[in-house]
């Protein structure tokens, strides 16, 4: 069943986006050659239960940490380590707060140091095919509208993109329905109505589609070990449009 959530349970959401959005913007700034992956995590924690917050994903399943961290060939759900960046890597970092009862979900892929124009531009794509996705989050679409959105956009480009992970209902659970893949035919599905929340989350590899998990039951890397991009909001559909729960604007000006 797909919740809806009503205006006053949408505001409370958009206040737990707003504690992921400034979390996530602070790793930005903090991600650079040298600092470990475990230093990240902790200055997330603090950031998120400053505000009162908790972080969403840790213990979620057995989740050791407030982020996943995954570099590079790590599409989702690497667990911050001792592992310091490097300049040419790139990480994606997938972050949760829980606030009141309601979840903000989002994450951001972030080059570090001079990282090749090939890979940057694999960033670029990825993050574009978001909002080509947020746009079609208008009432009267169908949810495989959104799916499409992603797909036209990213194949003409060549990469792979995941099909294994996908988008999300989001609320008072980290996982609601629907589920939102990313590939999908247009025009079907179930009608997009005011009050869903959905997180939206394009997986694009810049080789095979194809991964596989490791050996720590978490961590999610492309078959090929080539690098991978993750970008992902949380929204709300209304009669207005999409709102983007998880925006950064206000902390990123």
């Amino acid at each position: 069943m797909i919740i809806r959530k009503s205006p006053k349970e949408i505001v409370k959401m958009r206040a737990a986006g707003q504690v992921v959005a400034e979390t996530l913007t602070k790793v930005r700034k903090m991600a650079r050659p040298g600092v470990s992956l475990k230093e990240l995590d902790a200055m997330a924690e603090d950031n998120i239960r400053s505000h009162g917050a908790t972080p969403t994903f840790k213990g979620y399943r057995g989740f050791p940490a407030t982020l996943c961290t995954s570099v590079n060939e790590e599409v989702v759900h690497g667990i911050p380590s001792g592992r310091r960046l490097k300049s040419g890597d790139v990480i994606s970092v997938d972050c949760g707060a829980t606030l009141e009862g309601y979840i903000g979900d989002s994450a951001i892929t972030i080059p570090v140091g001079e990282v090749p124009e090939d890979i940057l531009h694999l960033l670029d794509v990825t993050e574009k095919s978001l909002y080509q996705a947020i746009d079609a989050c208008v009432v009267g679409n169908r949810l495989f509208d959104i799916s499409y959105a992603v797909q036209s956009y990213v194949e003409p480009h060549g990469y792979g993109l995941v099909r294994e992970y996908c988008g999300h209902g989001v609320g008072t659970k980290l996982h609601e329905q629907p589920q939102v893949p990313n590939l999908g035919r247009p025009h079907t599905g179930p009608r997009l109505k005011p009050g869903w929340c959905l997180a939206i989350e394009p997986m694009v590899n810049l080789g095979t589609h194809q991964v596989e998990t490791l050996e720590d039951e978490w961590t999610v890397v492309t078959r090929d070990r080539k690098p991978s991009a993750h970008f992902e909001h949380s929204i709300a559909i209304t009669e207005d449009g999409p709102i983007i729960l998880t925006d950064r604007s206000a902390f990123e000006a």
